[in-house]
């Protein structure tokens, strides 16, 4: 149709009418010489209405009353209901085609004023996302232009929205632009009330001792919340595993899908306490059957306090071993000086109380008892040397070997008066001590480092005679310097 009818002659003429009409049969040359003449009728909202006379290629024929003609193109049609001939549609004019002289119809327009006149705030609609910007996603409703907020997108954030694009979504009209012919819709909403109704179901469903499939949503300090399909739940720390868990992190993700079992439901307070480690057997309850007090185990210390470490033994089994059993050789005031977190250890079971969970370790029950034998080998008078390891305000604590040491009194470490330990003797510094005694059931030995009294010199045999008679001769009674003071003088 870019033929331009005044260059060319009778016989072009017929030559492209024959190739514009070739597609037209005769029947429908009758019919459209046979239509009656009428002026296209357009209505107040600017819309005509067409008959469909032919499809030809990419265009849709259609008369518009008045032996005049327009076309519509193809692809306003839906694809799966495309058009047919004497199908009578409305249409909107869109003025002239220059190269042909017809009118340039457009079905898409005309279903657009329908259904701009008909949408309301509320309605929900489907729509097809067509692309998406920084603010949103862009969608077609049935013609009209559409627009989600990135908010209104879903009930969780979405980084990407690419893979929305082509799909169709349920959505709810939030505002309406008549003038300019745009929608603002959100799917939240209805995916809100969707998840209102199904946790209004669930409720009356749920059971406790059920297991039931959730879906992590948020992790906290405490524990995690778990989503079982409208309704959530709290899986306490405590609860996720039977070893010991410092922060949900260690053992959740979000987004990840478990199976968790109901502990309890409380619909006053809305509250729904979940559980996974209630999904496999306590391991305490196989504890008496796998360990003995006596028995060597391994284990991993997991945490230190003051007066211990715990050890696991394996998950959900846990040992505690006292400060008092870690060392026999050294005074130990604290854990770390012996263990620290992370090492695998092995220790004896001391005691076992599995109805409480208490089990008790010995790190030097492995090894022998240097306190027994201690009297023979250290009766009372032996003189030994050793190491001072201690310093007190009351005296100083000698190691005679490994694992025993004895205490020398503040009054037995020098024949001469010291008014502290450290002016006569320092850490590190080996001494000569004598034992003063053993007490083997009380761990304690007693030393000296005061050198022995001299002998007292041997005496005649007629000194002693001598000696009585002098002891009962009476003492000289001896002269006051100075007169008793007080009381009255004569």
């Amino acid at each position: 149709m870019s033929v331009d009818p005044l260059s060319i002659n009778d016989a072009d003429l017929s030559r492209h009418l024959d190739q514009e009409l070739g597609e037209v049969s005769s029947e429908d040359l009758a019919r459209m010489a046979d239509a009656p003449v009428s002026e296209p009728q357009v209505d107040a909202r600017g819309k005509l209405r067409g008959r469909v006379l032919a499809i030809r290629g990419s265009d849709v024929f259609v008369d518009i009353g008045g032996k005049s003609e327009g076309f519509v193109a193809l692809d306003e049609f839906e694809p799966d209901q495309p058009p047919v001939v004497d199908q009578i549609l409305d249409l909107v004019p869109q003025g002239f085609d220059r190269e042909s002289g017809l009118m340039r119809l457009s079905l898409r327009e005309a279903k657009l004023a329908v259904d701009m006149e008909s949408i309301r705030v509320g309605d929900v609609v489907k729509a097809r996302v067509t692309g998406s910007n920084i603010g949103g996603l862009e969608l077609r409703v049935h013609g009209a232009r559409g627009f989600m907020p990135m908010s209104q997108v879903d009930l969780v954030r979405h980084d990407d929205m690419t893979g929305f694009i082509g799909r169709w979504l349920e959505c709810e009209v939030t505002e309406v632009d008549r003038k300019g012919r745009g929608l603002v819709l959100s799917r939240r909403r209805v995916l809100e009330r969707q998840r209102e109704e199904d946790a209004r179901q669930l409720r009356f469903q749920l059971a406790e001792g059920q297991v039931r499939r959730g879906k992590v949503v948020r992790l906290l300090d405490f524990g995690a919340f778990v989503d079982l399909g409208g309704v959530e739940g709290l899986l306490h720390v405590s609860d996720m595993t039977w070893g010991r868990v410092g922060h949900p992190r260690e053992v959740l993700n979000v987004g990840a899908e478990i199976d968790v079992k109901i502990l309890k439901i409380d619909l006053v307070k809305d509250r729904i306490s979940l559980g996974v480690k209630q999904l496999s057997p306590d391991p305490w309850t196989m504890v008496p059957s796998k360990y003995a007090v006596g028995q060597t185990v391994e284990g991993r210390v997991l945490k230190l306090m003051n007066f211990g470490a715990f050890v696991e033994l394996e998950p959900g089994v846990e040992g505690l071993i006292p400060i008092s059993e870690m060392s026999w050789s050294q005074h130990v005031r604290n854990p770390k000086d012996i263990v620290k977190v992370g090492d695998n250890v092995r220790a004896s079971v001391l005691s076992l109380d599995a109805e409480n969970r208490k089990l008790s370790l010995s790190l030097k029950a492995l090894s022998s008892d240097p306190w027994t034998g201690i009297v023979e080998r250290y009766p009372p008078g032996t003189t030994v040397s050793g190491l001072v390891t201690r310093i007190t305000n009351f005296g100083a604590f000698v190691q005679l070997e490994e694992g025993i040491e004895g205490l020398v009194h503040i009054s037995q470490i020098s024949a001469q008066r010291i008014r502290a330990v450290s002016d006569a003797v320092e850490v590190g510094e080996v001494v000569q001590v004598r034992v003063l005694s053993v007490d083997a059931d009380q761990r304690r030995v007693s030393l000296s480092m005061k050198p022995l009294p001299a002998p007292e010199p041997e005496r005649p045999e007629n000194a002693a005679a001598g000696e009585e008679a002098t002891a009962t001769l009476p003492r000289p009674e001896k002269k006051r310097k100075r007169p008793l003071r007080g009381g009255l003088a004569w």
